[in-house]
């Protein structure tokens, strides 16, 4: 089973995340996204899985939310994506990809429905 995870280690919830994913046995590949950000293409491809919107992946409270004039509500799908491949930390973390499925490890429970 191939499991990849979109990881930064400063969050307790993605630590945790990643945890669980290794006490079941599994080593994942691990992406810091921080570093590596996904790509438009693989971030859109993650929010189909997901099967949510832009905004519902973003990280509101951020700085540079509203330093990039995210709150637009006339900006579209391609633009927030773009923002958040731009921007990644904007991106909701952590998020699992697993068995052509993908989690949000928040709880980090919410991922095992996955594996």
């Amino acid at each position: 089973m191939s499991v990849k995870i979109y990881h930064n280690p400063r969050c307790s919830k993605s630590r945790q995340t990643l945890q669980l994913i290794q006490q079941q046995g599994i080593e994942p590949d691990v992406i810091e996204y921080l570093k590596t950000p996904p790509s438009v293409q693989e971030l859109d491809a993650i929010l189909h899985l997901l099967d949510i919107e832009p905004r519902a992946l973003m990280r509101k409270k951020e700085a540079d939310y509203k330093a990039a004039g995210l709150d637009d509500a006339a900006l579209d799908r391609q633009a927030l994506i773009q923002a958040m491949v731009d921007h990644p930390i904007l991106i909701e973390r952590p998020l699992v990809i697993a068995n052509g499925k993908a989690a949000l490890g928040r709880p980090p429970e919410a991922v095992l429905a996955i594996l």
